[in-house]
């Protein structure tokens, strides 16, 4: 049994809909809400409910799971996010029961650049949620990922509302010149899985981006591209586009991207371009062949094609 945490996410959904197509049985761990969970239609899954602290129905969660993929984090939530409650000691409280039931492989999606002394929170969440991982002897493989795009992504999806409800012009934090190295959700999917039927990779710490390097203005090129709209780049300070971002959350409680996406852009976020090639033997896909999905972003009335 597999058990999967961020299984209702943009990059869960993926990963629990290979999986069951692998034939492999999966439990997914939904925190308690009010809200119907996002779960992916027409998969069979096991559903446990319980929050990341607790530490009886983690244990309960885990009853029978020899693997767990921990995807599961707050930093979508932008301004209402807890990190420290989610992502750190939510991640200490996984590894932990995970190591007292004996799990055999632990998962963990961190992101390029992870880093305990970054001045960024997330990154710097990412990082103290690897080491409790490393330190909990559970046997691991953590994944340092690129931004990750597909249908349902959050940054990339998130940049094309932005542009949506800025007719106009595009407000660069800054020149728009650092890189980032954007993965295909279905490559960085297939690289888990891959991961998942090998030893090789146990206990290892692996940086994975796509096939090319991308600066903030080239990416959204290649969404004026894909969607139709065209915005005048207009270079700002970074601290007047996060006022202004942070302005319009609480005003209006619904900014299209998270505001932890500047932090994201704020130096280069890359690796070896050959890393998926050379480690998995996975040409990844580039960012414009797989960017029609964003038109559908774009305009939400364009049915997307069966």
């Amino acid at each position: 049994m597999i058990l999967v945490t961020g299984g209702t996410g943009f990059i869960g959904r993926e990963l629990v809909r290979q999986l069951v197509s692998m034939g492999k049985p999966v439990r997914t761990l939904l925190r308690p809400s009010t809200n119907s969970p996002a779960l992916p239609k027409g998969v069979p899954v096991e559903v446990a409910v319980c929050s990341l602290l607790d530490e009886r129905g983690l244990r309960a969660a885990m009853k029978g799971v020899d693997t767990v993929f921990h995807l599961a984090s707050a930093e979508h939530q932008s301004t209402g996010a807890d990190l420290t409650q989610v992502d750190v000691e939510g991640t200490h409280q996984v590894a932990l029961a995970a190591a007292q039931a004996g799990i055999e492989h632990f998962f963990f999606l961190s992101h390029l650049g992870a880093d305990r002394a970054s001045a960024y929170p997330v990154l710097r969440a990412k990082a103290l949620a690897e080491s409790a991982i490393v330190h909990s002897g559970v046997p691991y493989t953590i994944f340092r990922s690129g931004a990750v795009f597909g249908p349902g992504d959050y940054l990339f999806s998130g940049l094309t509302r932005l542009m949506r409800m800025l007719p106009i012009a595009f407000f660069l934090p800054g020149d728009g010149g650092h890189l980032v190295q954007p993965i295909w959700v279905e490559d960085l999917v297939t690289c888990m899985l891959m991961a998942l039927e090998s030893n090789a990779y146990e206990n290892q710490v692996l940086s994975i981006g796509g096939a090319e390097y991308l600066s903030l203005r080239e990416i959204l090129k290649i969404i004026e591209n894909a969607t139709g709209m065209r915005r005048i780049p207009v270079e700002v300070y970074p601290a007047t586009v996060r006022v202004f971002a942070l302005w319009y959350e609480q005003t209006f409680h619904h900014f299209p991207l998270s505001l932890f996406w500047l932090d994201y852009l704020s130096s280069d976020r890359t690796c070896p371009v050959d890393t998926i090639p050379r480690m998995f033997g996975l040409m990844p896909a580039r960012f414009n062949q797989q960017s029609e999905y964003l038109k559908y972003v774009s305009n939400p009335k364009t049915k997307r094609k069966q």
